[in-house]
């Protein structure tokens, strides 16, 4: 009886995982506007990818095909051209190579540096709480826009000791990662401050566990869903920033192009008859920005189906 017992244990300490998994995916899976976002998503992301196998034209053509500048949408130039001849449809797929990594690239990494932070603030609490949390509170009042103002004006492209030259793009990606990472140090440090006396944490302690496997092992696994939540609604945000700082002239910088220089570029055509110069990549800025929010709230009733909205 005592072997036949010990075969059974490994089954009933198993089950619980499997479950919470099955109930999340079945949740998630009757959120019918988060799957359909997951396929927007995915969609976008394999296009950027793989724009420069896949594109029509050339990004810049040379020569210039001036003879076909601010052609209308048509079957051969889908989105139209602009006022040099280049294809819209290839430059909205390139512009998304740039716009998609930096919402990816800043959601990684505002994420990693904010769950550090969080989880040794909300673990360790007392003075490391109080330094790691006025450090958090310093950021939240710097001004972002002045910053990358004068970063983008004093660094950009110019060589730095160890790193080298840095592109438009790196310096928005690690700015505007520098503006996220505190909203995710707030949440992961409630929830270890929820989290850290727990009755299986106790017992993890109890049991010689050091407090580096009682984070990673014991209660980081307890709080995966805020975080993918809130690391998915990121990815929104600093795609906004983004095209907001590049439409503004301080973000991504020509020859790099994105949906925000893009719109930077065609601001004047708005009332002419060639508006579609700034409609289609509004259209798809708006559509990936959609579809992040709506796949972050199929995320949070999956995780938690008891959140309200």
């Amino acid at each position: 009886m005592e072997g036949s017992g010990e075969a059974l244990a490994p089954e009933v300490g198993d089950a619980p995982a499997r479950s919470q998994w099955q109930l999340f995916r079945r949740r998630f899976f009757r959120h019918k506007l988060a799957l359909i976002s997951l396929g927007a998503l995915l969609a976008l992301y394999l296009l950027a990818a793989f724009a420069p196998h896949i594109a029509p034209y050339p990004l810049n053509p040379r020569p210039l095909p001036l003879a076909q500048a601010n052609h209308g949408p048509s079957l051969h130039h889908w989105f139209g051209t602009d006022e040099l001849g280049r294809d819209q449809l290839t430059r909205i797929m390139y512009a998304g190579r740039i716009s998609l990594l930096v919402g990816l690239l800043v959601a990684i990494f505002s994420t990693l540096i904010g769950v550090t932070v969080g989880a040794l603030s909300g673990y360790f609490g007392g003075w490391v709480d109080q330094i790691l949390m006025r450090i958090t509170d310093l950021f939240l009042i710097v001004p972002g826009l002045a910053i990358l103002a004068m970063a983008q004006k004093g660094l950009s492209n110019k060589a730095l000791p160890l790193v080298g030259k840095l592109s438009s793009t790196a310096l928005i990606i690690g700015i505007v990662t520098f503006l996220f990472w505190q909203t995710v140090a707030r949440v992961v440090r409630g929830l270890f401050l929820s989290l850290r006396e727990k009755e299986y944490v106790d017992a993890a302690r109890a049991s010689g566990a050091s407090n580096r496997r009682i984070i990673i092992r014991h209660i980081l696994p307890n709080i995966i869903g805020p975080i993918a939540v809130n690391t998915t609604l990121v990815v929104g945000y600093a795609i906004v920033l983004e095209s907001t700082l590049s439409f503004l002239g301080f973000g991504i910088q020509p020859p790099q192009v994105s949906l925000g220089t893009m719109l930077n570029q065609s601001e004047s055509a708005v009332g002419t008859p060639q508006a579609y110069l700034i409609y289609f990549p509004g259209l798809v800025l708006l559509i990936t920005v959609l579809a992040v929010n709506f796949l972050g709230d199929g995320l949070r009733d999956a995780f938690d189906p008891q959140s309200k909205h």
